[in-house]
């Protein structure tokens, strides 16, 4: 019996019974790596919890319960969609034509076994042997390709010889030959020839691969370290999906680091591993592609654990389970860099009313240093003509520009375009995303801002709610809550308005002549939507001794913190 499979024989004796639950269903997610137009042809895993401990191969159950066919004791493997395989210096793995490292075809053992146990001992009888798992059933195959006349060749060698079951019964060799089809999966060790095991159910179920080791096991995959197994799913006659399959407070691990800086407060990261908690389990976009979140800007930043430090591991353990809900169900936990000096409504954004999602004055943000909170960008006529025209919303030259109404705490609420064929108004989050744009290269980060250079924005402070605008608030008086009257000195200024404190800014003031000879000047706070949680505001709230438990309920509101049911 050669090395490999002795290996494999005590692995299995190691591990006793294969079909086992990685985690329970409710607990578990899906998280997209490679998809659509990102799957891979090949995608290698590395194994870093221990020398030799390899991995478990198998399916996952309804995607969550993991169900084991076999050990791997190698820590380097592939996973390759089945065909002819090219193998690059560097030990890539590449569609290949009639050149091929790795063929597609085998010779494959008439015969079908019911365990793992027994393929295995069947496969170290034979040079080049490996387990296959094919609809449902155990396979022992043999060797690899090019085309099926070279495999029908290499089987006739066999005939007169026989194989040995694990009772010590002696079978004659038959032999047919396996082609390669458009849902198989092929493992090998790493940048080599060598096959370790195939899966093909016809695109019914897909190969899981389960890392073994030490608990947690931390695996390698295109350079970033996960916890929790992998899924490869194949298109038919495409490539594989990668799906990362792990526990939420695992995932939740691998969030918190990339969304907020690992170094800040405690409290702070508790806060927001309660709002990845949150925002993952409610989460449901991407079930059509097959997981429930991915690891992009669109769900939330996941790299895995390489950026996890003992403090933002300790912030997902104290928090455990824990998650924001609003009238019993889960919220949509959703937050932002910095909001510049105010949170804002849903619906002032995004246009759905949301309970929990309602906008505020936020006092913190100003009490730290916060990196390029202030912003400031200019663009020419030409430039907005050109973003505005991509956008399908074409004014022809633009004449003016400026803020046209603002929010209740004085975020941009609409903004209005002026041009020689027409006047455009766009609103809610369009007031941030409509100026951004690769024609120009420049931006605008928040919904906290004025216009400088049109005629209605950045000329004076709007009073009265009627169109009435201060050119500047210097040389005016205030009243102090104690009724005391004195000289405004400078500074913030937050004025009553039926709605409560709002900020008094430039710009929103009644649309006059004038304007700037075509450059028009954005300037703003904050980096983001302005909707719900701002972690730099978290993080000043955390630096003043508040609790997460207090920064949830001050940037959502109405909410109770509970345990997750799913």
């Amino acid at each position: 019996m050669n090395k490999f499979f002795r290996s494999f024989l005590l692995c299995f004796f190691l591990m006793g019974i294969f079909t086992v639950s990685a985690y329970a269903a409710e607990d578990t997610l899906r998280v997209g790596l490679r998809y659509g137009s990102d799957a891979l042809f090949s995608a290698n895993l590395q194994n870093v919890t221990g020398s030799g401990w390899g991995y478990t191969v198998g399916y996952f159950i309804d995607g969550r319960d993991f169900v084991g066919l076999g050990a791997i004791e190698t820590n380097e493997i592939s996973m390759t969609a089945d065909g002819p395989i090219a193998i690059a210096a560097d030990g890539t793995y590449s569609p290949a034509g009639s050149g091929a490292d790795i063929g597609g075809y085998h010779i494959q053992l008439a015969d079908a076994f019911s365990t793992w146990e027994e393929v295995s001992y069947a496969a170290g009888q034979f040079e080049g042997a490996f387990p296959a798992y094919i609809n449902g059933t155990y396979r022992l195959r043999i060797g690899h390709f090019t085309n099926r006349t070279d495999a029908a060749a290499s089987a006739a060698l066999y005939v007169g010889t026989q194989w040995r079951d694990l009772d010590g019964g002696q079978h004659p060799f038959a032999a047919d030959v396996a082609e390669p089809t458009g849902t198989a999966v092929t493992i090998t060790v790493t940048g080599t020839r060598t096959i370790l095991f195939e899966f093909d159910c016809s695109g019914a179920i897909s190969l899981g691969v389960m890392p073994m080791g030490a608990s947690p096991t931390v695996t390698w995959f295109k350079g970033c370290r996960y916890y929790g197994g992998f899924e490869y799913p194949r298109t038919t006659g495409g490539n594989l999906s990668v799906i990362n399959v792990l526990g939420v407070d695992d995932y939740v691990k691998g969030v918190v680091p990339y969304e907020m800086s690992p170094s800040w407060p405690l409290e702070a990261l508790k806060a927001q591993a309660v709002c990845a908690r949150t925002y993952a389990l409610r989460a449901d976009w991407h079930r059509g592609d097959g997981f429930d979140v991915c690891t992009g800007s669109d769900c939330q930043t996941y790299r895995g654990v390489g950026n996890a430090t003992a403090l933002s591991d300790r912030a997902v353990e104290e928090t455990e389970g824990l998650c924001l809900y609003y009238e019993g169900e889960l919220i949509e936990a959703v937050y932002s860099s910095s909001n510049g000096g105010a949170s804002e409504s849903a619906e002032n954004v995004w246009g759905s009313d949301v309970g929990y999602l309602q906008g505020r004055i936020d006092p913190y943000e100003s009490m730290i240093s916060i990196p390029s909170y202030q912003y400031s960008v200019t663009f020419t006529a030409d430039e907005l003509g050109r973003i505005l025209s991509s956008k399908g919303r074409s004014v022809g030259t633009v004449e003016d520009v400026y803020v046209s109404r603002t929010t209740e705490v004085g975020n941009v609420a609409a903004v209005t375009f002026v041009g020689s064929a027409g006047t455009v108004t766009v609103t809610g989050e369009t007031c941030r995303t409509i100026w951004n744009g690769v024609i120009s290269g420049k931006s605008v980060r928040s919904l906290r801002y004025a216009v400088s250079g049109g005629s209605g924005g950045g000329e004076g402070y709007p009073v009265n709610g009627d169109g009435t605008v201060l050119s500047e608030v210097g040389g005016n008086y205030v009243i102090s809550g104690g009724g005391a009257i004195s000289a405004y000195s400078g500074g913030e200024t937050y004025v009553i308005t039926g709605s409560g404190l709002q900020l008094l800014q430039q710009g929103g003031g009644s649309h006059s002549s004038g304007g700037s000879a075509g450059v028009f000047t954005v300037t703003g706070t904050g980096n983001g939507h302005n909707v719900g949680m701002s972690q730099y505001g978290a993080r000043a709230m955390a630096e003043l001794g508040r609790g997460y438990e207090e920064i949830l309920h001050f940037y959502y509101t109405d909410v109770t913190i509970e345990k997750a049911v799913r």
